[in-house]
C-alpha cells in the first residue's frame, strides 16, 4: 500500500457486508474504506486458494491494492460442506433448507469462517489472509432474516442465533468481526510505520 494512501478498496457489491466491515472497524480506523463492485469468477477449491485467487483478480481489475472477503459455513457432519459454496446453497434453499440439510445427522455443529484477503496490487505480490472462525451449530431459523444465514447459525456459548443478536453483540464474536479485527491490526501497524 502506498505510504500516502489513506483509502482501502473493499471489493464487494454487498452493501450489508460493507456496512458490517465499517461498523467493526469503527470511527478510529485511519483509512477510508470504499466499496467497488467487480465481477469476479466463482472460484472453486479450498478457502485459502479461493481467497487468494479472488484478491489477485480483483487487484488486476481495479489496477491497485484491494481487499476481498470470502465467507464459508462448514457443517462438521458433511465434512466441511457447504463451505465456500454457502452463497449458492442459501440462494437455492434458504436458512430453513440449511437446517433441514442436517435432519438425518446427530451432529449439528458447524463453523463460520471469514477470510479477508489483501492484495497490495502487483501480480507477483503476496496476498495476505486474515481469518476469523466462529464455532457454533445449525438450528431452526430464528430472528432477523436480513442477512444471509444469520438466523440459522447459533454460535457456541450463546442461546441466540446471529439473527437474534444486536449488531454490536454479533460483531464482537462473529467470524467476520474476528477477521476484520485481524486485518485492522495489520493496517494500524502500517499506518504507524508510515506516519
Amino acid at each position: 500500500m502506498a505510504a500516502n494512501s489513506r483509502r482501502i478498496v473493499f471489493v464487494t457489491g454487498n452493501a450489508k457486508k460493507l456496512e458490517e466491515v465499517k461498523q467493526i472497524l469503527g470511527a478510529g480506523f485511519p483509512y477510508e474504506v470504499v466499496a467497488k463492485k467487480v465481477d469476479l469468477p466463482e472460484y472453486q477449491g479450498e478457502p485459502d486458494d479461493i481467497s487468494r485467487a479472488k484478491a489477485r483478480e480483483a487487484a488486476k481489475q481495479i489496477q491497485g491494492p484491494c481487499v476481498v472477503e470470502d465467507t464459508c459455513l462448514c457443517f462438521n457432519a458433511l465434512g466441511g460442506l457447504p463451505g465456500p459454496y454457502i452463497k449458492w446453497f442459501l440462494e437455492k434453499i434458504g436458512p430453513e433448507g440449511l437446517h433441514r440439510m442436517l435432519t438425518g445427522w446427530e451432529d449439528k455443529s458447524a463453523s463460520a469462517m471469514c477470510t479477508m484477503a489483501f492484495s497490495p496490487g502487483g501480480s507477483q505480490d503476496e496476498v495476505l489472509l486474515f481469518k476469523g472462525i466462529a464455532p457454533g451449530k445449525i438450528v431452526d431459523p430464528r430472528g432477523s432474516r436480513d442477512f444471509g444465514w444469520d438466523p440459522c447459525f447459533q454460535p457456541d456459548g450463546f442461546e441466540k442465533t446471529y439473527g437474534e443478536m444486536t449488531k454490536e453483540e454479533k460483531h464482537e464474536i462473529s467470524h467476520r468481526g474476528r477477521a476484520v479485527r485481524a486485518m485492522q491490526e495489520y493496517f494500524l501497524k502500517q499506518a504507524e510505520q508510515n506516519s
